[in-house]
């Protein structure tokens, strides 16, 4: 039997997950899946230098000491080498995966540069002509110094947020300058389907001028897209139709040129791909990693439908436009018609990029709103995953700690995992692919705070149809009681569990708990539905009033969709300025000194299996197994030697 919990270091616990179903899918379904892993796989160092661009530098020398014979391995700063750099490999750099800020190794600058000069010259990655102390020089700062570059992505309300962000999307430019370079090209593009501006490539300026340097084959990151384009060629050979055949010759096409038009096309073709059991993605998709929403960080995963799962989501999909019809926003911002929303729960084979370690539970996509307006959007929930979350949390004193009484405990346990489930189908199936922007909305109006209205909005419409009737009509909910579970978690969460990622005297940034933040202090101040209450010295959350809390989120929702959809940026910022930002000092400390007697991590990340190829005599393939026994650093090291790509 899979242990799901593996090694523990800092504020992380490493997880595994299974592959349930993979032994019975055929060769040709496995290979397939092989060559699209490879392709995620080969994306990673993309990642790690957008994240900062000192990152690779630092993981390629952290590794070479950590690999090093010569070097002791058994004084303590050896092993606080090991845990920085396993922060690293989990983060993608330098920078906490969740919060953005800088992480500070619990080691000295001069144990640094003795253990440098112990490892052989060749293994350090110096520029031509670089010394080792021009080079020590270089990265130090960045590594000691809180003060250098110390967020990788900065949210601050009234900052310059490009020049204030340590992530690698722009050079020598301020945010106004990326703005309305991008306003330009907005202006000034004149056909019906407009390309994401900016998602694929660092705008630089140089000499005065600013321009793109794209990410494409003989651009920046050909290395690693070569890579990508080679495995998904070989993948081509195993699609299961023709139609992933044609996907797959966009997706490459695309890397080829780099051209957003061709992009466009891929998600066309990629969002109307439903007949195959196998599916992937693999690109510069989200847009979270920049402050100013315009770049896509490199993401892959490769997944096979979970074909029990999927009836529920299913279920949900089909009656798309029942959900549509009747949410309680504007008539106006309603889809007259909704297209093409599609949801399947899926099952992980293979992690890479933004999704690797920590990955998402649910994604929804193409992220452009008139592509999901006129040719719909693919909403996954992944089963496996969340499993794996499932099977590791029990019994670890979590619930019993910040729920309120035994009677809300004895509900959510009974409940919660099916309503966490549902909800975030709601949120990915529908949420997003709800509600439309008025004519002669920029979809980039919200700027800054585009995210976090975003998934506000998704999560709202999840929990607004989460109480409904409609679903015990379905059969998705075992009773009209079921959701009460559902609501009292996710207020608890938003008000008070998720500062247990927050470090003491920070706000909050990431756009996910800013959007939780946001709806449960909202909620909270705008009614009576909500409570937070002492008992035996401990705060708490207290609901009063279920059905008043739903008709909060209505009202809410009602209001963020009218924020969206009419682009209106000063409501945007004021509403996630005054709920979604600050915390509550006192609470805060409470809440770290509650969890941290739990001995629990905050933060989860997973392991990927292993895929084996088994072989004949001949050398011609039999078989592809799921091996379940490497571990963190051993897969982590692997990665660097076999995936990379890039100095």
């Amino acid at each position: 039997m899979l242990n799901y919990s593996d090694e523990r270091f800092a504020d992380l616990q490493l997880l595994r997950y299974q592959l349930p179903g993979f032994e019975q899918l055929t060769l040709s379904q496995k290979r397939y899946i092989y060559a699209l892993s490879q392709a995620t796989l080969y994306g990673r160092d993309i990642t790690f230098d957008q994240f900062g661009k000192y990152n690779l530098r630092i993981r390629k020398t952290l590794e070479a000491i950590y690999t090093a014979e010569n070097v002791d391995h058994e004084t303590a700063d050896f092993q606080a080498l090991e845990v920085y750099l396993k922060r690293v490999w989990f983060s993608n750099g330098i920078y906490h995966h969740y919060g953005c800020e800088k992480f500070l190794p619990g080691f000295s600058e001069n144990y640094l540069r003795e253990v440098i000069r112990q490892v052989p010259v060749q293994a350090v990655p110096l520029r031509p002509g670089e010394s080792l102390d021009a080079f020590c020089d270089d990265i130090f700062p960045v590594i000691f110094n809180p003060a250098v570059a110390p967020k990788r992505v900065n949210k601050a309300d009234g900052e310059d947020l490009v020049v204030t962000s340590s992530c690698n999307f722009y050079q020598n430019v301020s945010q106004q300058e990326a703005e309305a370079f991008y306003q330009q090209q907005k202006e000034s593009y004149q056909g019906e389907e407009p390309p994401s501006f900016g998602l694929n490539s660092t705008l630089i300026k140089q000499d005065g001028r600013i321009y793109e340097d794209v990410w494409r084959v003989g651009g920046r990151y050909s290395a690693a897209i070569e890579n990508i384009v080679y495995w998904l060629e070989q993948a081509k050979e195993f699609a299961e139709n023709d139609h992933q055949r044609r996907i797959i010759g966009l997706l490459v096409s695309y890397y080829q040129t780099g051209d957003l038009q061709c992009f466009n096309e891929y998600c066309k073709e990629w969002v109307s791909e439903h007949e195959g059991r196998v599916d992937f993605v693999n690109g510069f998709i989200e847009v979270y990693g920049d402050p100013l929403g315009f770049k896509g960080s490199w993401e892959g995963i490769v997944e096979y439908k979970d074909l029990e799962a999927t009836r529920r989501t299913q279920t949900i999909s089909t009656n798309a436009q029942w959900f549509e019809d009747h949410s309680p926003v504007d008539p106006r911002f309603r889809k007259k018609q909704v297209k093409g929303v599609t949801a399947n729960a899926i099952c992980a084979a293979m992690l890479g990029g933004d999704e690797y370690p920590s990955t998402a539970i649910g994604i929804n996509l193409p992220n452009a709103d008139w592509i999901r307006a006129e040719y719909g959007s693919k909403s996954i929930t992944i089963s496996n995953i969340t499993d794996a979350y499932n099977k590791a949390s029990h019994g670890n004193g979590f619930k019993e700690e910040f729920v309120i009484d035994e009677d809300t405990l004895r509900m959510i346990e009974q409940y919660g995992d099916i309503c966490d489930e549902l909800h975030t189908d709601l949120h990915e199936c529908l949420g997003h692919g709800s509600g439309q922007l008025l004519p002669d909305t920029d979809p980039d109006a919200l700027k800054a705070y585009g995210n976090t209205i975003e998934e506000a909005r998704a999560d709202l419409f999840g929990l607004y149809y989460i109480a409904d009737a409609k679903l015990v009509e379905l059969g998705l909910t075992p009773n009209e009681e079921a959701y009460k579970s559902q609501y009292y978690s996710y207020i608890m969460n938003g008000l008070l569990t998720q500062l247990i990622r927050i470090q003491p005297g920070n706000q909050i940034e990431e756009d996910h708990m800013r959007n939780r933040a946001l709806i449960a202090h909202w909620c909270y101040e705008n009614g009576k539905a909500v409570d937070i209450i002492k008992k035996n010295g401990k705060t708490y959350v207290q609901i009063n009033d279920y059905q008043e809390l739903r008709r909060l989120f209505a009202t809410l929702l009602a209001e963020i969709q009218r924020i969206k959809s009419e682009g209106d940026y000063e409501a945007a910022r004021q509403l996630v300025e005054r709920y979604a930002v600050n915390v509550d000092p006192v609470v805060h400390q409470e809440i770290l000194e509650r969890y941290e007697r739990l001995h629990l991590a905050p933060y989860k990340g997973f392991i990927n299996p292993r895929l084996i190829v088994k072989r004949d005599a001949k050398g011609e393939i039999t078989d592809i197994l799921a091996d379940y026994t490497e571990g963190y650093a051993e897969q982590m090291l692997r990665y660097s030697s076999e995936y990379g790509t890039m100095v």
